[in-house]
Order: structure tokens, then C-alpha cells, then sequence
């Protein structure tokens, strides 16, 4: 009964048999191997046209280095002030690009705003080379509070990018949950509407260890075999993080997993939502759930053995729930039927 992160999951079957079957005998080193070059045709295939792939084994990688490779050492990086590159981390985007600066914008529901990008970067420089100048905008999809952009709203960042000359990045850790929201296409949501970056995450989607760095725009992806290589993510057995994308993107096992977890979110929201004393903070488009309860109902729940992370200030009684592709719904209805006994 954790609903503490959907990185508390364990591998889902077909990743799981997909490194066992690669550990079968000996294969090229260093990304040299079938697995990866299968991977690169299977990205190209879910992203409709050409891409240039690299697998890393963390999100905080993937991220780091896109922006590495998007932005120069004097860069200015704008990204929502919840996002996972803005406080969660410790600084790894402005040490793997050599300087380069988070900007936190400002948002409500974890969401940039076209109109107040386009402000922002239109304001940037008052200063001309004394100030650092704009390079990126990063976007988190889903948001650090559940929540998704749609396709619009990314294409209008995007537009704004254009206008103003910056790169477009998303963090895709939870990209499969926002598609499966969405219900467009991987394509649709990130080159079409002007990304040109995109940290692709699997591990919190039923993957052990294994993301992908996916540029749409060659000349940004130039730089990145060095970057990855510096940063100790050229795995010399790359086989074993191909091996769980191929299977992840392989008969849709991505959008299975990310439904369930989805599914799970909105049945137990469904659940608690008429419960006095209950009040979601964010709409819940992904998995994750923040939501106000009374004290009570937490202290109740927590010592009935259900974990989750309580949220921001103590006082307010938030807590974060986040569903899983392995989230039991009899877990979901336990934590209905006991709030409900704590709400009597």
C-alpha cells in the first residue's frame, strides 16, 4: 500500500525478461551492440520520422545532459520553479553545462505560460553581456504537480521559443502518463509542436534503469557523445539499458503500464473526492495526486500501514499520492474504504 513515488515499483514482466534474455552471451561494447541499434529504429518509429537516440540510466542524466547540449556555459535555462531541474537536482544542469543558469518562472498548476515566456525572454538581457543570455526553456511533461500540457499549450512555448531564438527541452519522465492523458501521439506533443530535446523516461514506468536522451534537432545532438562519455553514462554494457527500451516501446507495454497507473489515480480521486474535508490542490491529468485531507484521515491511514509523502507546509495537511503501472486496485479500495471510516 505505497503510494510514496512510482519509482517505489519493481520491473514490469517484459523489461524484466528483455535483460535477462540480453544477458545471454556476449555482445558489443559501448552502444555497439543490436539492442542499441534496434532501440535507435524504435524511437524513429514512435516518433515518426528520424531521431538521434541516447540511452543514460537516470533522469537527472538525461536531463543534465540535454541541457548541456543545448545551452552554452553562459546560458540562461527557464524552467517552471517546481520543476525537477529547478529543486530536485542539486545543481546537475548547472554543473554538467559548465555554468549555465536555472531561471525559475513563476505558474500556477506547475504550468509555464506562453505569454508570460515570451515576456520574460523579450526582458532577458537590460543589461546586454552582462547578463546571462537565454538558451533553453525546459518544460516538465507531466508537471511536478500532475498536471499536462497540451499540445497547444506546447506549441505555443514552442512558438515562443522560436520567436526569441532559445532551444525547446522537456523532461518526459512521466511523458507516457501525459500521452496516455492526452491521447495524441509522442510526435505530436514534442517535435511537431517545436521541442528540440527530449529526456524520454521509462524507469518510472515499469523500466529498471534506462531513459533516453532524444534529440529532433541534429545540430543540438552534436556534442552529446562527448557529454556522455565525460559524464560516466556510456554504460561499456549498454546492451542492458537498450534491452529494457526495446522492450518498454515493443507492443505498447509503455501505454499499458502508463493507462493502469492512470487509471488508478483517477479511481482513487473518484474515491476520496466527496469525503469531508477533502480538497485536490492540482487537477489530476497523470498519476500523481496532491490532495488536502483532514489530519485525522493522514494519521489514520499512515498508521494503518499506507505510505505516502506528506506535502509542503505542515499545517495545510497535504499529501502527494502517485499510482504505479503495478498499483494493486484492491490497494486503491482499501484506501478508499479506510479514509472513508476516518472522514465518519
Amino acid at each position: 500500500m505505497d503510494f510514496r513515488s512510482d519509482n517505489v515499483t519493481g520491473v514490469c514482466p517484459e523489461i524484466m525478461a528483455a535483460i535477462a534474455a540480453a544477458n545471454d552471451g556476449s555482445a558489443a561494447a559501448y552502444g555497439e551492440d543490436d539492442w542499441t541499434a534496434r532501440v535507435q529504429t524504435a524511437f524513429n518509429d514512435l516518433f515518426e520520422r528520424e531521431v538521434t537516440v541516447f540511452p543514460v540510466a537516470t533522469g537527472t542524466a538525461a536531463n543534465a545532459l540535454s541541457l548541456a547540449s543545448l545551452a552554452p556555459v553562459y546560458g540562461a535555462i527557464y524552467a517552471h520553479a517546481a520543476a525537477h531541474i529547478t529543486v530536485d537536482e542539486c545543481n546537475a544542469p548547472e554543473f554538467y553545462t559548465g555554468g549555465a543558469k536555472v531561471v525559475p518562472v513563476p505558474g500556477a498548476d506547475g504550468k509555464i505560460r506562453a505569454d508570460d515566456l515570451d515576456g520574460l525572454l523579450a526582458n532577458a538581457t537590460p543589461h546586454g553581456h552582462h547578463n546571462a543570455q537565454p538558451a533553453a526553456v525546459s518544460l516538465s511533461q507531466a508537471t511536478e504537480v500532475g498536471t499536462v500540457y497540451a499540445v497547444d499549450e506546447v506549441a505555443a512555448i514552442g512558438a515562443a521559443c522560436r520567436h526569441h531564438g532559445v532551444a525547446l527541452h522537456m523532461d518526459g519522465a512521466r511523458i507516457a502518463n501525459a500521452v496516455e492523458h492526452l491521447g495524441c501521439s509522442f510526435a505530436d506533443v514534442t517535435w511537431r509542436a517545436g521541442v528540440d530535446a527530449l529526456s524520454f523516461g521509462a524507469t518510472k514506468n515499469g523500466a529498471m534503469a534506462a531513459e533516453a536522451v532524444v534529440f529532433f534537432n541534429p545540430d543540438f545532438a552534436a556534442r552529446m557523445p562527448f557529454l556522455r562519455k565525460r559524464a560516466g553514462h556510456l554504460f561499456s554494457k549498454m546492451r542492458f539499458l537498450s534491452a529494457q527500451l526495446e522492450a518498454y516501446l515493443r507492443n505498447d507495454v509503455w501505454r499499458r503500464n502508463a493507462a493502469h497507473a492512470n487509471a488508478a489515480a483517477k479511481r482513487l480521486v473518484d474515491g476520496i473526492s466527496g469525503l469531508p474535508g477533502v480538497a485536490l490542490r492540482h487537477p489530476l491529468q497523470a498519476n500523481e495526486i496532491f490532495v488536502q485531507l483532514p489530519a485525522a484521515v493522514i494519521d489514520g491511514l499512515q498508521a494503518d500501514g499506507f505510505h505516502f509523502h506528506p506535502w509542503g507546509n505542515p499545517a495545510d495537511n497535504v499529501v502527494r499520492l502517485v499510482t504505479g503501472f503495478s498499483t494493486a486496485m484492491a490497494d486503491i479500495d482499501r484506501f478508499v474504504m479506510r479514509a472513508t471510516e476516518l472522514s465518519a
